[in-house]
């Protein structure tokens, strides 16, 4: 199957907040995670979501051209061939992006997808993020507003920030922001409903104490209630069908109770990024260290070709990250639960 349709894409996550899980979304760099990415959701038969940061754009660009715009592009045109030879449904989506790249990132990817709706074909993303936490909530949701209108035009559902993520992640670092900003107000999200309904399809990364990285158990209180207050704050004066999908941001390390308890106020994604790059590294790592007479050629010895050809780890790292993405469906509840063929 190839990547989710614009009306697949919308049901799958309308689908997820209807029957209470939510689809596991990984950064992708390089042809190994996203293979690594597939085959998880493949085996285990959950739906799911690949994305791409500007500083995975810019790697996947190459260290000559480092550009954002064009890596992802190549990303997102390797997964639309790749995803064809496996029987989930698979949405493409780009990361954080703040307000001085919406010019050099996501209007240029914006402009790539129009071009191919144009010629009959689907965008190129099925998503995008727009993270303007940094900014003032008012000119956060003009932008959020704005950048919503040019998505829907194309069919791209947009994601926004309001709160702020701790820790650092992609070269942004949020270790400073002062505690409050780190829980979303019942107002700011009623506030964000009423300014984008009727605009477009919109999905909502309202924060709830979510910190990038990993941290020691105790270090990091997620307080996933305030996603319940919020929507609450939206459905008492617009109804049920106002309930907003939310995205979990900062998932890696995250406990399973907190996980679920998100889930149940509407939490239709979880970013898992730390958690898989380590999955990835640690079995290369294990394979150098065990193997480190024949990576190299010490004291004028040739050293062993099995060893060093690429392939040799890099298949592990594959492997690592399709097991903890396993795991991340199970605890997300969407294993099993592949639209595809039934939508």
């Amino acid at each position: 199957m190839p990547v989710a349709t614009r009306e697949q894409y919308c049901k799958m996550l309308d689908t997820a907040k209807k029957e209470g899980y939510a689809y596991p979304a990984v950064n992708v760099t390089t042809l190994e995670v996203i293979n690594g990415a597939l085959k998880a959701f493949a085996d285990a038969k959950s739906d799911g979501i690949i994305q791409v940061s500007l500083g995975g754009g810019k790697f996947a660009s190459g260290s000559s051209v480092g550009s954002s715009a064009i890596g992802a592009i190549v990303i997102a045109e390797a997964v639309h061939r790749l995803a064809k030879e496996y029987n989930v449904l698979v949405g493409l989506h780009t990361d954080h992006c703040q307000p001085e790249h919406v010019d050099d990132f996501l209007r240029p990817l914006i402009a790539e997808s129009r071009r191919r709706v144009e010629a009959g074909q689907e965008p190129l993303f099925n998503s995008h993020m727009l993270d303007a936490s940094s900014l003032p909530m008012k000119e956060n949701l003009a932008l959020s507003k704005e950048l919503l209108k040019e998505c829907a035009e194309i069919g791209i559902v947009l994601e926004l920030e309001i709160g702020v993520v701790g820790g650092e992640e992609d070269g942004v670092d949020n270790s400073g922001v002062h505690a409050a900003k780190l829980y979303t107000s019942p107002d700011d999200m009623l506030l964000t409903y009423e300014t984008l309904n009727g605009l477009g399809r919109f999905m909502l990364a309202a924060t709830f104490g979510n910190v990038h990285g990993v941290y020691k158990p105790g270090a990091v209180k997620l307080e996933p209630k305030i996603l319940r207050d919020g929507q609450k704050a939206v459905t008492d004066k617009h109804g049920s069908a106002a309930a907003m999908p939310l995205v979990f941001h900062g998932g890696s390390g995250s406990e399973l109770a907190d996980i679920r308890e998100a889930i149940s106020y509407g939490v239709v994604k979880m970013n898992i990024d730390t958690d898989t790059q380590y999955a990835f590294s640690k079995p290369i790592a294990l394979f150098i260290c065990g193997h480190i007479e024949g990576m190299l050629k010490i004291d004028g010895e040739v050293g062993d070709k099995k060893c060093y050809d690429p392939r040799a780890y890099l298949k592990l790292g594959e492997k690592g990250i399709a097991q903890r993405l396993v795991v991340a469906a199970q605890n997300l509840l969407s294993e099993g639960k592949t639209l595809y063929g039934k939508i």
